[in-house]
């Protein structure tokens, strides 16, 4: 996803939470997995989740900087 700024505060927590996950489920198939080409398709992936979940992450500090504080 490229736009974060466009998701609401909803969305974004619910997409963090969804990387969160997958990144949990390819650490366990990376314990499971064997073969050289399965363990670079699975390190590539994780890659790929954990730059996500980065992006994202910092789109939501960022608006929790942003918002005035609450009553």
């Amino acid at each position: 996803m490229s736009n974060e700024s466009s998701l609401s505060s909803t969305e974004l927590n619910n997409r963090i939470r969804i990387l969160e996950d997958n990144i949990r489920q390819l650490i366990e198939q990376a314990a499971a997995a064997s073969g050289e080409r399965n363990e670079a398709r699975i390190a590539d992936r994780l890659s790929q989740q954990n730059e996500e979940l980065e992006r994202l992450t910092r789109e939501r500090d960022a608006r929790s900087k942003q918002e005035p504080p609450k009553k």
